[in-house]
């Protein structure tokens, strides 16, 4: 196997038991990048000297005997919107894109110190505000299986890195389902946690009561390990949960025997393209041939918790924008735009109403769609991955509802704060990847972490590489 094909956590693995340098780790991901960066449009900020430097003293304290962290020398790049005390954070935008941050995110504080490679930035959707991944300002990230392809949003870069193998792993966000589109699109794994899990102290804000801060990974592994060191409560965020963080990788079993699932086939599945049910149907085999119960369940209120998850998203992300919309207004690219100026003519009732009702919802979800169930499983995109061509609401506004049908089943999660991930289970008609989604109740990370791993011991579709 090539080092590129190594998963986060075989790499690391690898670097603690001295079967490979992290420079070689680092000099692959470089290679990969100069060959093919300039057709996916992945980075923003590559720092490949520093990174070298990293490298070389990580490969020195191995040598002398220094104990490594559990990401010791393994390269990593972020979505631009992650913090870093001296550097430009972009955020996807013109109006940032000289803005020099003053404080470094306590995720990446919490890599740093696992000995995670931090190479730079990577391209995401504008302010992190559309399900895609285009971007007016810096160029559309592009899917390496098919370039013409959307990468999924709002964690284009991430997504397409990871899944090129550019690098072995990268921070997303996820507001509306921003780590596991990209996931489900590019074909990795993509795990939201439950809300407040991690730590969001020195990350660009969209919605204060949806944020999440994750990683795209190749494996279910990989995004446990990676939970285990970002996750915890954090003094410089009081909204942080203060649950205690269990051993994620110990959870993972292989065992389905017993594991209840339940599929909600309303909503999810209405209206879902025949190759992606084809591809769900036959993840849902696997699930049972290893002992897992599937039963067909209705999701209860989902009407409603659609439309107070619009009016969240829309009302927090004009609060935070309202200055610079009142500023610079020109400088965002229109469908944002437009998004932005619907939040100001949200009445203050709707607002509350949204807020007020979440609890309800979420404990009628899981006493009606998970009584008697551990997860419940969707398609984590219900459609086929459309070109960017069929998404591009800004040259022409009639492919809103192809726009907004890539998320239909990854926002009500956010609402719902559960925690969810997203792995690869098949590929489409076009050749494109499908995910399944698996969520379970709040901080049952250890449950969907384990089912979605024992999955991927018997499958292979997360092995599956588009590039050479």
């Amino acid at each position: 196997m090539s080092l590129a094909e190594l998963s986060m956590t075989e790499a690391a693995d690898a670097f603690a038991k001295g079967e490979v340098k992290a420079e070689a780790l680092v000099q692959t991901s470089l290679a990969r990048i100069a060959a093919h960066n300039p057709a996916l449009n992945v980075t923003i900020r590559l720092e490949g000297e520093a990174a070298l430097a990293a490298a070389a003293a990580a490969d020195k304290a191995r040598a002398v005997g220094i104990k490594a962290g559990p990401l010791a020398g393994v390269p990593m790049m972020h979505k631009d919107m992650y913090y870093r005390a001296g550097k430009v954070s972009t955020c996807g935008s013109k109006i940032r894109q000289d803005f020099v941050a003053d404080k470094t995110a306590t995720v990446l504080m919490k890599l740093d110190a696992a000995g995670a490679i931090d190479m730079g930035t990577l391209n995401m959707a504008e302010f992190a505000q559309n399900p895609t991944g285009h971007n007016a300002h810096y160029g559309h990230c592009h899917n390496p299986w098919n370039v013409d392809y959307c990468t999924g949003g709002s964690s284009s870069g991430s997504g397409s890195g990871v899944a090129g193998r550019l690098f072995y792993a990268a921070l997303g966000s996820d507001t509306g389902g921003s780590i596991r589109l990209p996931a489900s699109i590019c074909g990795v794994t993509g795990l939201k946690a439950t809300q407040t899990r991690v730590s969001r102290h020195g990350v660009m804000p969209l919605s204060f009561s949806a944020d999440n801060v994750g990683p795209l990974v190749r494996t279910a592994r990989d995004a446990a390990r990676f939970l285990a060191i970002t996750a915890g409560h954090d003094p410089y965020d009081a909204t942080s949960a203060r649950e205690a963080v269990p051993d994620y990788e110990a959870a993972l079993t292989g065992e389905l025997r017993g594991l209840r699932v339940a599929v909600c086939a309303t909503s999810f599945m209405d209206g879902a393209d025949e190759p992606v049910v084809k591809a769900f149907e036959e993840a849902l085999a696997v699930l049972k041939a290893q002992g897992a119960t599937v039963q067909y369940v209705a999701a209860p209120s989902m009407a409603a918790i659609n439309a107070y998850t619009a009016v969240i998203s829309r009302a927090e992300g004009a609060a935070i924008h309202a200055n610079w919309m009142r500023d610079y207004p020109q400088d965002y690219a229109i469908h944002l735009n437009a998004r932005l100026f619907g939040g100001y003519a949200m009445p203050a009732h709707y607002y509350i109403e949204s807020l007020a009702r979440r609890g309800p919802l979420l404990r009628q979800f899981v006493a009606e769609a998970m009584n008697g169930f551990d997860v419940v499983a969707t398609p984590t995109v219900k459609t086929r991955v459309p070109t960017l061509a069929e998404t591009d609401i800004d040259v022409n506004p009639e492919n809103w509802s192809r726009f907004m049908a890539v998320s239909a089943n990854t926002r009500p999660f956010n609402y719902l704060g559960l925690p969810t991930i997203s792995i690869p289970c098949g590929f489409d008609d076009r050749g494109l990847p499908v995910g399944l989604q698996l969520a379970a109740r709040p901080f049952a990370e250890s449950t969907v972490l384990r089912a979605a791993d024992a999955f991927q011991q018997v499958t292979d579709w997360h092995k599956r590489s588009p590039l050479a």
